[in-house]
């Protein structure tokens, strides 16, 4: 399979189910077997992705995507093995990164959710336009690449945990903002926003946040 064709929800799938890390391997470029270029694709998705991971707070190291070609046996191997060590020292994915089962669970299904969003981000606003890896790594390793992360992920990245979180039970301001680690005015601000798109609801009485289609607070 062309890695042009590794979906995101591939990766984060794997995540999900526990992976500790995840490597992606396909064709060296300029020898991609068809016309797509398929492996660009999959380096922009890669870059992504890792971008994603560090936003939630997953070290980025556990994704990596390498050139192998079918007659590489011994650069398999030694990829890896090396992948293994370096996964051995970052430890069990979460644990290495301080993060509880509950909390690290809840990150990757509210990135989950968003996937149809992330691939039009990708596709629309964030693809590279030459096929260069030095061009890739230059455009995700800039500014613009933060600016536009920020701009477009960042905040429906927050709002897919609270939607997420208010799936459970309904939730107040403050028991928001302690697990999601977010200001009072980002909740609110994030919250205003979807009871505008008839997402969530505020009950005055018992002064919480719960889903629009919901039971009472």
């Amino acid at each position: 399979m062309c890695t042009g064709r590794v979906d995101l929800s591939f990766v984060l799938r794997a995540f999900i189910k526990g992976a500790d890390g995840v490597i992606v391997g396909g064709c060296w470029p300029g020898e991609c077997h068809y016309v797509t270029e398929g492996n660009y694709d999959a380096l922009g998705n890669m870059y992504l992705t890792r971008k994603l991971l560090q936003h939630i707070g997953v070290s980025p190291e556990r994704l990596r995507i390498e050139w192998i070609s079918a007659s590489e046996g011994t650069r398999f191997a030694e990829v890896m093995n090396d992948f293994s060590a370096q996964l051995k020292e970052l430890g069990p994915l979460g644990t290495g990164e301080g993060i509880t089962p509950e909390t690290l669970a809840l990150r990757l299904e509210a990135v989950g959710k968003l996937l149809p969003y992330l691939k039009l981000v990708e596709r629309e606003r964030m693809r590279v336009p030459v096929k260069s890896e030095d061009a890739y790594r230059e455009f995700y390793a800039s500014a613009e690449s933060d600016r536009l992360f920020a701009a477009l992920i960042t905040d429906k990245l927050a709002i897919s945990q609270i939607l997420t979180l208010l799936e459970r039970s309904p939730l107040t301001t403050a028991q928001i903002s302690a697990l999601l680690n977010l200001t009072p005015s980002e909740v609110a601000r994030h919250m205003g926003s979807s009871a505008r798109q008839g997402l969530v609801r505020y009950d005055t009485k018992q002064k919480c946040y719960a889903l629009a289609s919901a039971g009472n607070c």
